[in-house]
């Protein structure tokens, strides 16, 4: 029988092995090397370099959509149908299924300029991405059965934070083992890949697909020996009873004006931040021509500031409520994006920089640390939230209904990237449409109260 805190511990391994999926597969490793590989395949057919970075931005933002648009289509009916069984955890083995297949088949995906490369590549990541989104809900709804309100914003706090430092780990561990440079083909500490890993074919940044999927194996088996449903009573598979379930949720929105708001809130907000995970390393690789290598080091700087903030911003939440970390931490995202979308080698919002000095870079690496330091706590802050706002026993519905919320937001904003990109043909001012999502998730946080529904 788990004790207490190994229920607490077991949850938090979940945030250490999933991680890699955000950060070695969807921000610093996998997505820069779709976007070389796109960006290859449409210069092959005639495209010129600009719009070729554009259309292969356009195509990763597609594919994140309609990933997104699974999830958000079917994750408050399995919350629903989960709460109304009693049973979580056995969805939890099931997407786990999803994240490991769709991550290892990241593998196969070679270099080249084939248009089905392209397609399996965004197939096998929309897979792995798609489970990562429900074993993470279903794991969410686990949190309120784990301590005391009082308690949850630190123990989601110190949850993400070592996330990060899992994250963190796993991307030192592939740069400087096995994704090579493409240039010298040597990894960041100047060795040949592990395991006579071929440079030429890019077997070396293509091991960050089974990586993560062994990774994640490995570490979720603290979770599944320590994680235990929580005492309820089983109940029977029901869709009508589930479906009619998440109906009355829906309509008591109209009654609960603070879980309304905040819904819309982090509709918003929530994926601005997604969007800036899932194109910032496009668009350091398309914006400052950064090397995968460089980006990965751009990655350990943002994990290092996402740990520790994280770890603070729990305590923050502990003392001061989620609503002053959230809020504090989007003004800090509004403030990096403005940055970023007037950002050029050569200026920054009209003032003139030497191409060829280190300034674009090392302003770049200082919005990397700030959207670590802002998006680490915002996230954390965002789940403690939303337990002030549900009971343990309707919680896997209100997470998915709160998956719903963000993913509305997951595939308007990559697809909105995705067409300011195409017409716009930049890649830089297609990052722009998170600015107003950052603002509207701020503005609408006014009429959340700091408590939640919680006495």
């Amino acid at each position: 029988m788990a004790t207490a805190r190994q229920r607490i511990w077991g949850w938090w391994f979940f945030d250490w092995a999933s991680q890699p999926y955000n950060t070695l597969l969807l921000t610093f490793i996998f997505g820069p090397y779709f976007a070389e590989t796109a960006r290859g395949y449409y210069m092959g057919t005639g495209m010129e370099e600009e719009a070729a970075k554009a259309a292969a931005q356009a195509y990763w933002g597609f594919g994140l959509t309609i990933a997104s648009v699974i999830v958000a289509v079917l994750a408050p009916i399995l919350g629903a149908i989960a709460d109304g069984t009693g049973r979580r955890l056995i969805w939890v083995w099931i997407f786990s299924i999803f994240y490991v297949v769709g991550a290892y088949g990241l593998w196969w995906v070679m270099p080249g300029g084939e248009a089905s490369t392209l397609v399996w590549a965004v197939a096998f990541f929309g897979l792995g991405f798609i489970g990562m989104e429900f074993t993470t809900i279903f794991t969410n709804a686990l949190m309120p059965t784990l301590s005391d309100h009082d308690d949850i914003g630190a123990i989601s706090g110190s949850g993400f934070a070592f996330g990060y430092l899992g994250g963190l780990l796993a991307l030192i561990l592939m740069l400087a083992l096995f994704a090579e440079n493409a240039t010298t083909g040597k990894t960041l500490i100047g060795i040949d890949p592990l395991f006579g890993l071929d440079t030429e074919s890019r077997e070396g940044t293509r091991m960050v697909g089974p990586l993560t999927a062994i990774w994640y194996v490995i570490f979720m088996i603290p979770f599944f020996l320590w994680v235990k449903e929580p005492k309820m009573p089983a109940g029977r598979l029901h869709v009508g009873a589930a479906l009619a379930s998440l109906v009355d949720l829906l309509k008591s929105l109209r009654f609960r004006k603070s879980l309304a708001a905040y819904l819309g809130s982090s509709l918003a907000y929530r994926d601005a931040l997604n969007a800036l995970y899932g194109f910032g390393g496009v668009y350091a690789s398309h914006v400052l021509d950064w090397s995968i290598t460089e980006i990965g080091v751009f990655g350990i700087l943002g994990s290092i500031t996402a740990m520790f903030a994280s770890w603070v911003g729990g305590r923050l939440d502990r003392r001061y409520g989620p609503r002053f970390v959230i809020g504090w931490s989007i003004v800090v995202l509004i403030l990096v994006c403005t940055v970023i979308v007037g950002m050029t080698r050569e200026s920054l919002w009209g003032i003139a920089m030497d191409p060829a000095s280190n300034t674009p870079d090392i302003i770049f690496y200082i919005c990397g640390g700030l959207i670590g330091a802002a998006g680490g706590p915002l996230q954390a802050a965002s789940r403690t939230m939303l337990v002030r706002h549900t009971t343990p026993d309707r919680a896997t519905e209100a997470f998915g209904l709160f998956a719903l919320s963000g993913k509305v937001a997951s595939f308007i904003s990559p697809f909105l990237i995705a067409v300011v990109s195409h017409y716009s043909e930049s890649a830089r001012i297609g990052i722009s449409p998170v600015i107003l999502l950052f603002l509207i998730g701020l503005v609408m946080l006014i009429w959340v109260n700091p408590k939640g529904e919680q006495p």
